[in-house]
């Protein structure tokens, strides 16, 4: 049976990007400028405050030797959990100051890809940029307006990839070789929806699960039909991104927002949906 309830104690302004890495959940709350580390056993957060050097961050990912990379307001960073110190990699948008980093993942070959958004909504003026394990930094995909969610099947061979106001779910071939991206199209379109898609994760079975920003719910497609195939209606309206994890990678979390306007006694809370009866798929790591 299917049920939703709260995980841990801390209420964001702005939870985004959560990911399950060692039987944790990492995530953000971007206009706290925190990174935080949920304990599903001990139900309690531990965070790290990056406003300092990365500012209002957008996403964070493991790193395969150790420590984490983040990506905010002035590039990516990586960010060594034991004494809360970052150090600089790239910052490629330091001409654009009204953009900064927001969603990424890494690739199952261990590239981690991240994009900025453009919070003035200037159509195009944004990027999805990829960063090699040999820490160069590459234009993977331009004309971005509000990078989000991008996840990979699980023979590598397609990407799927979310810029919010074109309300669509974009794919492209992918080579694990290059990390290049090509052959764009439209998966599917979720125009239907009156609300943002925003963060995305994939399961086993190779469907995807969205998070709707200002929609109050997450949503299952099959990405081949773009059929709808479940639909859960959450406590509140900005439902931000969404990582499958738990011991056996059956429950679902959500990280939410707090809406501008409506109070909501949920808002800004992780959320844990369990019983949906699907395995996410684990997490990868950044390579460099």
């Amino acid at each position: 049976m299917e049920t939703i309830e709260l995980a841990g104690n801390y209420c964001a302004q702005w939870g985004e990007g959560p990911i399950w890495w060692q039987e944790q959940l990492l995530y953000v709350d971007i206009e706290r400028q925190l990174v935080l580390q949920y304990d599903p056993i001990t139900n309690e957060e531990k965070t790290w405050d990056v406003s300092g050097s990365v500012g209002r961050v957008g996403t964070v990912v493991p790193r395969s030797q150790g420590g984490l990379v983040v990506a905010g307001d002035t590039g990516l960073h990586f960010l060594d959990p034991e004494s809360g110190n970052t150090t600089a990699i790239a910052d490629p948008e330091t001409d654009k100051p009204d953009n900064r980093f927001n969603d990424g993942k890494c690739s199952p070959d261990g590239r981690f890809f991240a994009g900025t958004i453009s919070l003035v909504k200037h159509p195009g003026d944004a990027t999805l940029y990829r960063l090699d394990p040999d820490l160069s930094l590459h234009n993977a995909f331009s004309g971005v307006t509000n990078s989000n969610g991008i996840a990979w099947s699980a023979d590598s061979s397609t990407c799927y990839y979310i810029d919010t106001p074109r309300q669509e779910v974009i794919a492209f071939d992918y080579s694990p070789e290059t990390g290049l991206l090509t052959h764009e199209r439209v998966a599917f379109s979720t125009s239907h929806i009156s609300a943002s898609p925003d963060g995305m994760s994939i399961d086993s079975n190779g469907n995807l699960w969205i998070a709707f920003c200002h929609g109050a719910c997450v949503i299952c497609y099959d990405p081949k039909s773009g059929k709808q195939l479940h639909r859960v209606e959450l406590p509140c309206l900005e439902t931000t991104a969404c990582a499958f994890g738990g011991k056996n990678l059956d429950e679902l979390y959500v990280t939410t927002g707090i809406h501008k306007e409506q109070v909501e006694e949920d808002a800004g809370r992780l959320i844990r949906i369990k019983g949906l009866g699907v395995q996410g798929v684990a997490a990868y790591s950044f390579d460099g």
